[in-house]
């Protein structure tokens, strides 16, 4: 190879073929010819060109690659993308190049357009379980090479994007086959198109489709489980005076309180008084009522919530209540200790009707200053807001912990009434929405 700008000029060849490939779909024959040559030269295999190709298969196929693949710097990536098409409207783009580019560079962009272009280049027609798969791979391995929070910034696009591929399965068919379902990876987006069709589903197909809910329920609950096992249990009852016994003297409390009398002639600390330690915990258990929009727009929080809710059934001193509603309430507590089957039960769609499952909560708030009101909704109502908020106005004001909660789901993004928004925020209570570590923070607080 040359040095300088023909490394520059090979780079840019590379990242165009990237934004042709996105960006139309269409296969440019002198950029690809261009860019088989440049990738021969790097001594790369030419399945780094070919989208149909899953970063696994390449990096099972060349082990040598897999250190790469894991080490790709995108910040660095998508300035020299941002580079290349900026210098489009620019004749000396290549002669005023920033900084030097040389080979490593090349071999990076190379990489960096693999992976992108298996993520974003999609295609169109019918999707295989294999396929689905194999895109399923190459999205983590885009997550992990952007970081946690550029992940979660292009998270959005990617739920979307697996969306559209899992729209484009014969699911139906595929769950029918036993060796096309095991191929399926379980993902927020194909556990909704299963709800969505499970009454139509019988037999093999159906048993598939929830080995599938089970699957994608049991890794959730996994990760949910760790950050909510450090919540105690029960909160330490402060109406009851603390014992009197050697093991729980709070030495630090007790040398704080007596410093005034320190003498500094003798240097000797006179108490007076002893401090000690309230463990006593309440012996009464916390009521937690979870209430849940089970609209179209609010899939993903309903899957996590409900597995949460299971979660905090299966604490000592929690009692657990689960409600979900469209234009109807459903009680659905007797089944809040095994969310696979409470999301059986769930129909998805419809509308919202946040008044009807206020009717079903209000009976179960009996002892208001140790009820905490999950309410997880988009609050978008009919013509029933003003009616839906003074509800939970005067639930908030009994006494009981208000929590509404826009979104709790994989990407954090959720359109949230903003007529809503704004007076919950005036109330003190302001919307949670986001990843749902928020969620469980607020619950662990109020229980402990």
């Amino acid at each position: 190879m040359t040095a300088g700008p023909n490394h520059e000029t090979r780079r840019q060849i590379l990242y165009w073929r990237l934004l042709a490939g996105v960006f139309t779909g269409d296969q440019q024959p002198t950029l690809e010819q261009a860019s088989a040559g440049i990738v021969d030269d790097l001594g790369l295999p030419l399945a780094v060109l070919d989208p149909g190709i899953s970063i696994d298969n390449v990096v099972q196929r060349y082990p040598e690659m897999k250190a790469e693949f894991e080490s790709l710097d995108f910040s660095e990536a998508v300035d020299s993308a941002t580079e290349t098409v900026d210098s489009a409207a620019r004749t000396d783009a290549v002669a005023d190049s920033p900084r030097r580019v040389g080979v490593a560079d090349v071999r990076t962009a190379a990489l960096v357009s693999k992976l992108l272009l298996n993520v974003f280049a999609t295609g169109s027609g019918q999707v295989s379980a294999t396929q689905l798969a194999g895109w399923q791979s190459d999205a983590n391995w885009l997550r992990r090479s952007l970081g946690e929070e550029q992940a979660c910034a292009v998270q959005g696009v990617l739920t979307g994007l697996e969306g559209e591929l899992v729209s484009r399965m014969r699911l139906r068919e595929v769950l029918a086959d036993p060796h096309l379902a095991a191929q399926l990876t379980p993902s927020m987006s194909l556990i909704e198109q299963l709800l969505r069709d499970k009454h139509n589903l019988s037999g093999v197909a159906l048993a598939n489709a929830k080995r599938l809910i089970r699957r994608y329920i049991d890794e959730i609950a996994e990760v949910l489980r760790t950050q909510v096992q450090q919540t105690s249990v029960g909160s330490v009852d402060r109406t009851v005076a603390p014992k009197r016994i050697l093991s729980n003297l709070d030495v630090d409390r007790t040398i704080w309180k007596n410093l005034p009398n320190w003498n500094p002639q003798d240097e000797r600390l006179y108490v007076d008084r002893l401090y000690y330690r309230q463990t006593a915990k309440r012996t009464v258990p916390a009521r937690m009522v979870v209430v849940v929009d089970q609209s179209g727009s609010m899939v993903d929080s309903m899957v996590n919530c409900t597995i949460l809710a299971s979660i905090f059934a299966g604490l000592p001193k929690v009692d657990v209540h689960l409600i979900a509603y469209d234009t109807r309430a459903l009680d659905l507590t007797p089944w809040v200790h095994d969310p696979f089957e409470v999301l059986l039960r769930t129909n998805l769609g419809g509308g919202n009707d946040g008044p009807v499952a206020m009717a079903m909560a209000q009976p179960k708030i009996i002892d208001p200053k140790n009820t905490v009101l999950v309410w997880i909704s988009d609050f978008y109502e009919f013509d029933r807001s003003q009616p839906l908020f003074e509800a939970m106005e005067a639930v908030h004001r009994s006494g009981v912990k208000l929590i509404p909660v826009g979104s709790v789901n994989s990407s954090g993004h959720q359109s949230v009434n903003p007529w809503f928004r704004e007076r919950f925020k005036n109330l003190g209570t302001p919307v949670i929405s986001g990843r749902i570590q928020k969620l469980v923070h607020e619950l662990k607080n109020f229980l402990d």
